[in-house]
């Protein structure tokens, strides 16, 4: 996706991604899973726990939360990680495990927007080694960051595993569920869209002084609601990240809000009772009771197969009057099954293993 010409293997049989499992999803619709061989993240292979007390006492645990991949493939929790922490490939392994391809996204955990330098010396240090390098280009690293060439990588992908066929059917599914809410919601008047905030529950930002963070209009998450869903972001600066006090969320005042993975899994249930939120108890959004919680990604920074997931919450979130014949907990099961090719049981699980169980107990 950089306009250069990589010459890969008929026969590839040992694969590294450094993607946070975007690739890895992939490969596991195609049956190629065996093939992975190490992993270019920790959030492919840890499972999560989190837990938050009310201002009742009470305490609420939520247990196994993982990215699909580490669900559907159980093995990826013993696999060699590449990227540690703020370090740099880990090279003398990469040597050793010998990969046929390695596939590297930019705008991933380890190469997120900003890193330029970093990413460039890695290119060349792995084409120095003389490994086939395969360049995908996530969202935040696109001129305009949006999901509009994300189907590009998968056909990327499937040509690289001569799959094409199998690519062009994945990428197309997903573009159209996109394209659904976009065909639902593309009519609303600019004075009739909800206001809208994807609110970062994050225990660094309460450290920091702020109630919780961000995202401006420069933001894929802010493409989502405005571009995606049609609604309107109430946060209009700019940036990622950006750590809001208590005083500004509650000026900004949305109609919605939706809760991000921030440092952390984020209920509703949070917003609600957590004793370090009740001065934000006045808020519209919260009063309303019209605060959802997104699905658990971990390192999600360019955004990996299930998008449309958190693309469809947004929106009926928004406009539930518009979605009122999708009830989500429903859907997504359809939409694990014609992802991964997974039989109900295993949709079920996943949709666990994303911590939305909550869709099912609120008939969402």
């Amino acid at each position: 996706m950089l306009g250069r010409t990589v010459e890969v293997p008929a026969n590839i049989e040992r694969v590294v991604a450094i993607d946070d499992g975007f690739v890895e999803g992939i490969m596991y619709r195609f049956g190629m899973q065996e093939k992975i061989v190490a992993l270019g993240a920790p959030c492919c292979s840890k499972e999560y726990n989190y837990s938050f007390e009310t201002v009742d006492g009470e305490t609420y645990e939520f247990e196994d939360g993982m990215n699909t991949v580490r669900y559907l493939m159980p093995h990826l929790a013993e696999m060699t990680v590449l990227v540690e922490g703020a370090t740099a490939v880990n090279y003398e392994m990469l040597v050793y495990l010998d990969p046929d391809v390695v596939f590297l996204r930019e705008g991933s955990w380890a190469f997120s927007a900003g890193s330029d330098e970093k990413i460039q010396k890695t290119i060349e240090s792995i084409e120095s080694l003389g490994i086939p390098l395969v360049i995908l280009v996530g969202p935040p690293y696109q001129e305009q960051p949006s999901v509009d060439y994300i189907g590009d990588e998968i056909r990327l992908v499937g040509e690289v595993f001569s799959r094409e066929e199998d690519a062009e059917a994945l990428a197309s599914y997903l573009e159209s569920q996109i394209e659904e809410i976009r065909s639902r919601t593309k009519d609303v008047p600019e004075d009739e869209k909800p206001s809208m905030m994807q609110l970062g529950l994050s225990p660094r930002a309460r450290d920091g002084g702020g109630a919780g963070m961000a995202w401006g209009l420069d933001t894929i998450e802010s493409y989502f609601i405005e571009d995606i869903a049609n609604a309107k972001n109430v946060y209009d600066g700019m940036g990622a990240f950006v750590v809001v006090s208590t005083e500004h969320i509650l000026k900004m005042d949305p109609d919605v809000i939706v809760l991000p993975t921030a440092q952390g899994y984020h209920p509703a249930r949070e917003l609600y009772t957590a004793p370090y939120y009740q001065n934000l108890q006045e808020l519209t959004a919260v009063k309303n009771e019209r605060v959802y919680a997104l699905p658990w990604t971990p390192y999600n920074w360019a955004k990996r197969l299930e998008y449309p997931i958190e693309a469809m919450i947004i929106a009926k979130a928004a406009y539930p009057e518009m979605f009122t014949d999708v009830k989500v907990h429903e859907w997504v099961l359809d939409f694990y099954q014609s992802v991964y090719g997974v039989d109900e049981e295993t949709a079920i699980g996943l949709r666990s293993a994303q911590w939305l169980d909550w869709m099912e107990e609120e008939d969402f």
